[in-house]
């Protein structure tokens, strides 16, 4: 199987990002074709280095039979990628969305080949009755959506319902409703169930996270309500800390929140604020 990814890297980068987009996003996830809103683009232009892959069953990776697909499979895909930029950078960092955050937390517990972990929208106690809803009224098998179901994929791969994704993966006070409609276009795809079950269970309800051994920064957005409210308190970056910091060694944990955020706070008004946070992070913890 092959991982397809874009490459962006500025003369003289010395360390590289592998980012990871969550469940039903493809890498566009993180160079947004529409406003300020490209991760990638934002990054190179102040000189960091960063690789946005297509997960395996995911745009134009290798797309298998949906079954097929496990967290483990995924994190193995990962490390293939981190081994290889290995070899032309001095520091790998893994940089998660979503569910992309749950592989980076397995990848870096069973490998530890990684420099530093970013984690966004996630915490370890899912807010169970949205993200059940979203899953049941929100998702559906791919074969019956009129943008992806051409592809030809197995019904065992699910996406979005058409216009669902400004409520489900965005807040009505941080959003530019262009945004959405590019994140509908442009960076919707698909999720393999088998793996997403698989990925939730040992990338955020396990306490896996514990055998991560290099610094870790969690992002969430304040009005994410599929990880925060109900469980877990995102109102500010030391209540979030308080409830995270067991399921990390200790004094690995750093956490920013998004004021105002929703669920993908890449692509939130104010993201700005969050690629200046883990410029931050990067220079102190990573280098």
């Amino acid at each position: 199987m092959n991982v397809r990814g874009q490459l962006c890297a500025p003369a003289g980068a010395t360390t590289v990002q592998v980012l990871l987009h969550g469940a039903t996003y493809n890498r566009m996830y993180w160079d947004l074709p529409y406003g300020d809103y490209s991760y990638q683009r934002q990054e190179a232009a102040r000189g960091l280095a960063t690789f946005a892959i297509d997960e395996l069953g995911v745009g134009q990776s290798t797309r298998p039979l949906s079954t097929l697909l496990t967290g483990v499979t995924q994190a193995s895909a990962v490390h293939q990628v981190v081994d290889y930029l290995r070899r032309g950078y001095g520091k790998v960092v893994l940089h998660g969305h979503s569910a992309g955050s749950a592989i980076a937390v397995v990848e870096a517990a069973t490998y530890h080949d990684v420099d530093g972990v970013i984690l966004t929208g996630v915490t370890h106690l899912p807010n169970v009755p949205v993200v059940g809803q979203d899953v049941l009224f929100g998702l559906y098998p791919v074969t019956l959506d009129p943008q992806l179901g051409p592809r030809g994929d197995d019904p065992g791969y699910l996406t979005t319902r058409p216009g669902t994704r400004g409520t489900m993966y965005h807040s009505a006070g941080d959003l530019d409703p262009l945004a959405v409609q590019a994140d509908e276009t442009y960076a919707k795809d698909t999720v393999s169930a088998t793996s997403l079950v698989d990925i939730i269970s040992l990338g955020l309800v396990s306490p896996m996270s514990a055998g991560i051994n290099a610094p870790v920064l969690l992002v969430d957005g304040t009005n994410d309500t599929g990880f925060c409210g109900l469980i877990r308190d995102c109102s500010t970056a030391q209540a979030l800390l308080a409830q995270e910091a067991p399921y990390f060694g200790a004094g690995r944990l750093s956490v920013y929140v998004l004021p105002g955020s929703g669920h993908s706070v890449a692509l939130a008004a104010n993201a700005s604020l969050y690629r200046d946070t883990v410029r931050t992070w990067l220079a102190r913890n990573v280098g």
